[in-house]
């Protein structure tokens, strides 16, 4: 007998009427994964830093046929956390999908770096997935639901660099940590925990590696060399992936550090 997957495999990857809460939904990967839920009828909750750009990235999403609502918060504090989920409960009244994609970078070498950089970069990358987990999470579990999480991590999760970058691989190797534990803690109510993690990227996170910075041009240029497939990273190659972890097509990994990253890992 042929199941009913079998028989309409794209079923798996259905969002139409579920609804996502998307952190940091005005970065480039944020918007990605916003454009992609809303262009599939999905329901979203965008929050971010800045009220405009929020408005902006929701009239998109919109355009597309999508439904947007937006809170101008970052995760800094719990009480910013469970706004965000309230926002969205209030909205649509459910929540299934959560994809923390805020995030923050500054490099520099640890011998010169202040202290405080270095722990604003733990805070955005760390502090605030552990906050935005722990909100959502709760409901979650309190209510039964068999929700998605997807996490936006690096090959710095992984890999060193020899830019100046004690703080940001640090954060995510945390993460990567973070996303497995959260995996084997939360599997037994169902919930599956993924990240994704991608080599460099063209986006507002890697904006300076493409100006006069001498430092940034040859992070960029060190970093394509190790790319197999001889291209920096879109975020549109970032769509099917996110689609996957936050469908059930899915329904059976969770744990994973998924790499976008033309190949950077596997040499």
């Amino acid at each position: 007998m042929i199941s009913e997957t079998l028989r309409n495999p794209l079923h798996q990857f259905e969002v139409r009427g579920k609804s996502a809460l998307i952190t940091g939904a005005t970065g480039s990967f944020g918007r990605a994964v916003a454009l992609t839920l809303g262009a599939l009828g999905g329901n979203l909750t965008l929050a971010a830093g800045s009220s405009g750009k929020l408005e902006e990235v929701a009239e998109e999403v919109r355009s597309l046929g999508g439904k947007a609502v937006t809170i101008c918060r970052r995760p800094d504090t719990l009480d910013d956390v469970e706004a965000m989920r309230d926002a969205a409960l209030d909205a649509y009244g459910r929540l299934d999908q959560l994809v923390i994609a805020s995030g923050y970078n500054k490099p520099g070498y640890i011998q010169d770096m202040p202290y405080e950089d270095w722990q604003a970069v733990m805070d955005a990358n760390v502090r605030g997935a552990w906050l935005a987990a722990k909100a959502v999470g709760a409901h979650w579990i309190k209510n039964d639901v068999r929700g998605k999480m997807v996490m936006m991590s690096s090959v710095r999760g992984r890999h060193g660099n020899i830019s100046g970058y004690t703080g940001y691989c640090a954060s995510k190797g945390a993460t990567d940590a973070l996303t497995r534990v959260l995996a084997t803690e939360w599997a037994r109510y169902g919930i599956t925990v993924n990240a994704i993690a991608p080599t460099v990227f063209r986006s507002n996170l890697t904006s300076w590696m493409f100006g006069d910075d001498e430092l940034g041009r040859a992070t960029a240029a060190r970093s394509l060399s190790r790319i197999p497939l001889g291209r920096l990273g879109e975020v549109e190659d970032l769509m099917g992936m996110a689609l996957y972890l936050l469908t059930d097509a899915s329904a059976f990994c969770t744990g994973q550090v998924m790499y976008v990253d033309g190949g950077f890992t596997a040499g």
